[in-house]
């Protein structure tokens, strides 16, 4: 797939922030201005609301990473944002809310038909990104993954060899696949979790933390709810990627 970018704005004196499309896929690409090219590159993870309702959140994990020398981006996940529906997705999310507004459990079978299709199609798109963007000549490894869905990025872990390191937020369901696949992960890991997380298991965020293969690993756990989480825990995270990427 080709990348194309169709706008361009300088965010501050020191990143440019340019759209692009890769194929039909949007997606966002911050440079820092003033640092030696090729630079190193964070895939900025997100969860399926929408690139233009997470952008505030987005921009300001982009000014951290500009700030230590890395570009950073981000692509719309299938079936959000402008990108076609996804019915069987949506059906999904429908049987999820029904479950928990019930206080009935969320089995497996609906973890699955949510989680799984979202993974076996964003992997192959973040590889594909990450193709067109380290051909451009002001990027250039190595390449860390950061954020949400923790399944994707367990995935993308697992079958990206060109990712050196990986923060992930443990906020979301996690297949009993995915767990298996976590076995199978052996580059450092810095795992955020919000302790008081209304739509986290916690259990099994622990549960996935112990599975991970890593020998360099380390779970950072916060008080709070899902959107609780506080300065600190960024400052740490870039920390860790300023260890991996520089």
């Amino acid at each position: 797939m080709a990348l194309r970018f169709t706008s361009e704005q300088r965010l501050d004196d020191d990143v440019l922030e340019r759209t692009f499309t890769l194929g039909e896929i949007p997606g966002i690409l911050w440079t820092p201005a003033s640092a030696p090219a090729p630079v190193p590159l964070i895939l900025l993870g997100h969860p399926p609301l929408g690139l233009r309702k997470m952008y505030p959140r987005l921009v300001a994990r982009a000014a951290q990473a500009a700030a230590d020398g890395f570009a950073s981006a981000t692509i719309e996940l299938p079936g959000s944002g402008d990108r076609p529906r996804w019915a069987a997705v949506e059906e999904a999310r429908a049987e999820l809310r029904r479950a928990m507004q019930a206080g009935e459990p969320v089995g497996d079978e609906i973890v699955d038909a949510l989680v799984l299709p979202l993974v076996d199609r964003a992997v192959p798109e973040w590889q594909a990104a990450l193709d067109a963007l380290l051909a451009l000549p002001e990027i250039g490894g190595p390449v860390g993954y950061s954020g949400g869905v923790i399944s994707v990025g367990v995935r993308l872990a697992v079958v990206e060899p060109r990712i050196v390191a990986a923060g992930l937020f443990a906020g979301s369901l996690v297949p009993r696949a995915i767990f298996e696949e976590a076995r199978r992960v052996t580059i450092p890991l810095h795992v955020l979790l919000q302790w008081d997380d209304e739509g986290n298991d916690r259990q099994a965020a622990l549960d996935l933390f112990d599975a991970f293969g890593s020998e360099e690993k380390s779970l950072h756990a916060h008080m709070g709810g899902h959107t609780g989480v506080p300065q600190s825990a960024g400052d740490a995270a870039a920390r860790f990627f300023s260890r991996h990427l520089s």
